[in-house]
């Protein structure tokens, strides 16, 4: 079954050309801007790939404020939600098409691109097709060999510390990642379950996370997510995703992660949690008024 056919939303996406070519690595450069420490760090974009023009209207939006405001910004979209709740829900198009988008994003806007991987094959073509940041999701957190691939491509790495996990604990998994060589990596909170269908967010794993010498960013949307909230899909609290965000910048965050949209009520996947496209701008300039008041 194809992975349009998980839905009776009809998808458009014109399947790029295959990048098996050498891509030009930004990796250092991206880096270097991350690391400095100098600019607020933001990673954003739509949770999934639902179409070619979805993901060019976010990246040029986002884009053209973070230039203006001065902020590193990472596009970001998936192209597998592979932990959907229910099996007949939306989850991509698939990683060829996925992939192919995400290198059009990235030579369109000249913007590094950040994508989930789920297995040590999937992290070796994410890296080969010219992804910038290839991110392991909080539930697979733990997962060694996935660890060790990723960072072995000599791609930056961000991992989302687990919903089962205390901060604490994230030092064996920055561990496993410098065993295999890792020395580019971000650490994501995202939320500690609490109880059924419900997250917290602790704002001491900031300064604990921040002790392991990375970069932490805050994911500001899926901590506001109901984990299977809504039946056959979670739900979520997007009302507070700019309350969180600004917590997080003040308890000393290296950047946010926010999953946004033009109409988050029609999206294909965590359209509960995401913050409108057309409110981002007021959310970023707050957010660096509050970095600069914490300075």
């Amino acid at each position: 079954m194809h992975r349009e056919d998980c839905t009776k939303r009809e998808v458009r996406l014109r399947v790029l050309p295959w990048y098996t070519h050498a891509v030009r690595d930004s990796g250092a450069a991206t880096w270097k801007q991350i690391s400095s420490g100098k600019q607020l760090v933001l990673i954003a974009g739509p949770c999934v790939i639902e179409s070619e023009e979805l993901c060019r209207e976010v990246a040029l939006t986002v884009g053209k404020l973070c230039r203006k405001l001065g902020i590193t910004y990472i596009f970001k979209a998936s192209y597998d939600k592979a932990n959907r709740t229910s099996s007949k829900s939306f989850r991509g198009p698939g990683i060829e098409s996925g992939l192919a988008v995400l290198a059009d994003i990235r030579a369109r806007f000249g913007l590094p691109v950040l994508t989930d991987v789920h297995t040590e094959e999937q992290a070796q073509l994410a890296a080969a097709a010219g992804v910038d940041v290839l991110q392991i999701p909080a539930f697979l957190c733990r997962q060694t060999d996935l660890i060790h691939t990723a960072v072995r491509t000599g791609k930056i790495v961000n991992i989302k510390k687990g919903q089962f996990l205390s901060p604490q604990e994230m030092s064996q998994v920055v561990s496993k990642a410098e065993e295999a060589g890792g020395d580019k990596l971000m650490l994501t909170e995202r939320g500690t379950t609490f109880g059924y269908n419900n997250l917290v967010s602790d704002m001491r794993a900031i300064p604990i996370m921040r002790r392991l010498g990375f970069p932490v960013i805050f994911d500001a949307t899926h901590s506001v997510q109901l984990p299977g909230g809504g039946g056959d899909k979670s739900s979520g609290q997007r009302e507070f995703a700019p309350v969180l965000a600004r917590s997080a910048i003040a308890a000393g965050a290296d950047g946010v992660f926010i999953e946004t949209h033009p109409n988050p009520d029609k999206a294909m996947s965590d359209g509960p949690n995401m913050v409108p496209l057309d409110e981002m701008g007021d959310l970023l300039r707050t957010l660096l008024h509050v970095r600069e008041a914490v300075q």
